[in-house]
């Protein structure tokens, strides 16, 4: 039991620890755990648009991918460029001693090859993800979140995504609640 405190008090640690690439943008902050939320809720959905696609999967791939930044931080593109962690060290350590650790340390290394259906899906759910934040901080007015999202959208893989992604630029960040707010507005305004 002691084994498994010591890997929930690791995935808390998501909680706390930063995504580092918003300083480069300018604008706008997220912690890991907030982005896998994300990611695992764009795989849910996913899941539903390619019913041939194993959603129990898909899901775990989703909240497992991020899970080693406890360990080795988040490294953004500039990072990358000078910086290497031992993915593999940190996955070995953290899944081991696990009852489902080795089936995580497998659903780990197939998301990094990229190679399954899910593991392309997962990429694409990382990629959406960041593309709503992105989406939000264009329509406040970020000069670069648009060059950003260019690259967002290079990086998908499967059609569905490229679809998905194109209605998320087209749509407004707030559009959500606020056209149904207006719509109320408009309904009072003419009784």
């Amino acid at each position: 039991m002691r084994r498994l405190a010591k890997f929930l008090f690791e995935g808390a640690m998501l909680k706390r620890l930063e995504r580092t690439g918003y300083a480069y943008l300018g604008t706008g902050s997220e912690t890991i755990a907030a982005h896998s939320f994300g990611v695992a809720l764009t795989a849910l959905l996913l899941s539903s648009l390619v019913p041939e696609a194993d959603e129990k999967k898909l899901l775990k791939m989703a909240i497992l991918h991020d899970f080693l930044e406890a360990r080795t931080g988040d490294l953004n593109s500039v990072n990358k460029l000078y910086d290497q962690v031992d993915e593999e060290a940190a996955a070995k350590d953290a899944f081991s001693g696990l009852p489902a650790g080795k089936e995580w340390q497998a659903l780990w290394d197939e998301y990094r090859r990229g190679e399954s259906l899910e593991a392309q899906l997962v990429h694409d759910a990382d990629q959406l993800d960041l593309l709503i934040m992105l989406k939000e901080q264009h329509d406040l007015g970020n000069p670069y979140a648009s060059r950003w999202i260019t690259y967002a959208k290079r990086r998908l893989r499967t059609e569905i995504g490229q679809k998905l992604a194109a209605a998320i630029t087209e749509t407004d960040w707030a559009s959500w609640w606020l056209d149904q707010f207006v719509a109320r507005e408009d309904e009072q305004d003419g009784s």
